[in-house]
């Protein structure tokens, strides 16, 4: 589990890519590596990551073919910076809301509108993740936890991000039409599709 508060910017160091498969390291800090071992988790921009070795500062993570053509870390490169969070253990305190790094698919900056030292993005994604995103709600963009802004039922919905959001993500760095990793809300998803069902259900028990 994650919170969906970024330990801030690691860049891609190593790169390898095979049929179905890829390899990649990152380089951490030595506080984010301290105590970290083979088969922990850790979200890369929101993606959920097994550890496969560590050397040193580096760490190294395999994304599979599911995950690099649902997510953007198909088009990773080396020197690119990406946000990482290591799972929260038990006592951590929650700052965001319950993440799992199950992204579902990606988003597209559809405007950027700077205010001051903040930001406002505009995300566009398909029409059919609507119904679970809310005014006000919980969404998980680039492993980040975040408030919705305002919504659109056409497939748009904002984002609004403070200063120190943006220093430790690529957010204050994103430019019209790039993607961005989305992850909806598991508690919304499963009360509106219980909804859903339930009205499903009581409808065909409805005389004609």
């Amino acid at each position: 589990m994650y919170t969906g508060i970024t330990q801030g910017l690691f860049e891609v160091v190593s790169l390898e890519r095979a049929e179905g498969l890829q390899r990649f390291s990152l380089a951490f800090t030595p506080r984010l590596v301290e105590s970290l071992s083979c088969g922990a988790s850790v979200s890369i921009d929101g993606v959920c990551h097994t550890v496969v070795s560590v050397d040193g500062f580096r760490v190294s993570f395999e994304s599979m073919e599911e995950t690099m053509r649902l997510t953007t870390l198909g088009s990773l490169m080396v020197g690119q910076f990406v946000s990482v969070e290591r799972s929260a253990r038990l006592g951590d305190e929650i700052g965001g809301h319950e993440m799992a790094g199950h992204v579902v698919g990606t988003g597209k900056i559809h405007k950027v509108a700077p205010r001051g030292k903040s930001l406002t993005l505009s995300i566009e994604c398909p029409v059919e993740w609507m119904k679970y995103i809310f005014y006000k709600g919980f969404i998980g963009v680039d492993g980040s936890s975040l408030t919705v802004g305002k919504t659109d039922e056409a497939g748009y919905f904002e984002i609004h991000l403070i200063p120190e959001t943006l220093r430790l993500t690529n957010f204050g760095n994103k430019k019209i039409g790039e993607c961005v990793n989305i992850e909806l809300d598991a508690k919304t998803r499963t009360i509106v599709d219980t909804v859903e069902r339930t009205i499903k259900h009581c409808q065909s028990w409805i005389p004609l």
